[in-house]
Formats: C-alpha cells, sequence, structure tokens
C-alpha cells in the first residue's frame, strides 16, 4: 500500500507536483507500493499491450510481451530486442565527430576536439526519440550501460512476485 495517490505519481512524474511533495518523496523512505504505482504510471501512458516491469529511462522500458519475453522497449512500442543484449546496437545513431556538428550542440571553441572526443546520440527508429548520449574517444566501442538484475529487484528490493519470463 503506498502512501501517495496515482495522480501524485503521476504528477511526479510529469513534472507537475508540488516542490513540498517532491521534497516529500525524495526525502523520505520508500513506501512499499509506490513502484508498483510508479508501474501503472507508466503503463497508462503508453498504447502498447506489452507490459512494463523496468523502466530504463523517460521513454524507454524492459517490458514483458505476450509470450512472456522480457524486451527492451520504446515507448511508441518499438522492439529494441532481449533486454540482456546492448539496446543501443538496434537503434538510430548520429555521432557528432566534426566541429560543425559539435558546434550544433556548443558555442564554438567551447566544443571538445572531435579527434578526442565524439557525441553519440541514440534514437528510437520508429518515433525518433533520442534515448541516450554518449561522449566517448572516437575510437571506443558502444557501451552497454548495464543489465538489470530483475529477479533480485522484484524479490529482494520491491517484495514484489517476480514477472514470468519465457
Amino acid at each position: 500500500m503506498s502512501t501517495y495517490t496515482k495522480k501524485q505519481v503521476a504528477d511526479l512524474v510529469e513534472g507537475r507536483a508540488p516542490w513540498s511533495t517532491v521534497h516529500r518523496m525524495l526525502s523520505m523512505p520508500k513506501d512499499a507500493g509506490r513502484f508498483a504505482l510508479y508501474l501503472e504510471v507508466l503503463q497508462d501512458k503508453v498504447s502498447f499491450d506489452a507490459r512494463i516491469i523496468l523502466p530504463l529511462g523517460p521513454h524507454l522500458h524492459i517490458v514483458q510481451t505476450k509470450d512472456k519475453a522480457w524486451v527492451t522497449m520504446c515507448d511508441c512500442g518499438h522492439d529494441f530486442g532481449d533486454y540482456k543484449q546492448n539496446w543501443k546496437l538496434n537503434a538510430l545513431v548520429y555521432v557528432r565527430d566534426t566541429e560543425d556538428a559539435m558546434a550544433e550542440v556548443y558555442p564554438r571553441l567551447m566544443a571538445p576536439d572531435p579527434a578526442w572526443q565524439v557525441y553519440r546520440e541514440f534514437y528510437c527508429p520508429t518515433c525518433g526519440v533520442m534515448h541516450d548520449v554518449e561522449a566517448p574517444t572516437p575510437w571506443y566501442p558502444v557501451m552497454h550501460d548495464f543489465e538489470p538484475d530483475i529477479e533480485t529487484f522484484y524479490r529482494d528490493w520491491v517484495n514484489l512476485p517476480v514477472p514470468e519470463r519465457a
């Protein structure tokens, strides 16, 4: 049971919550039902049938499909593949690796030298939302941010039944 309402959690997600509520939510211990409420709020925002089991970003989630597979999915429903694989390898990538491309982000003379650092922007191939940006050296491989341990998170952290998996 959560000490907050679904509307309060939705307002927090949408950036509409008053500062006093945000401060209280951040500074107080998390109540047992808040994660489940958060998932409900996120699920209400998407049109796909897959069940969100873990948010990865504002528009990116690990979901459980109808056949019980766990995949990384965009809000628009684009399937990036198995959640254990690096979803970025299935994204559209724009690499800022020239002075002109960097000048679109930074004022002249303040941008990194593209011989030393590039920006990789990762976009959904279906809806075009940007999901991530990396700023590595030009030769560095695409980063796999992390592989969550969903079973442990559900069992030991949020005390919810672990979603079934194919």
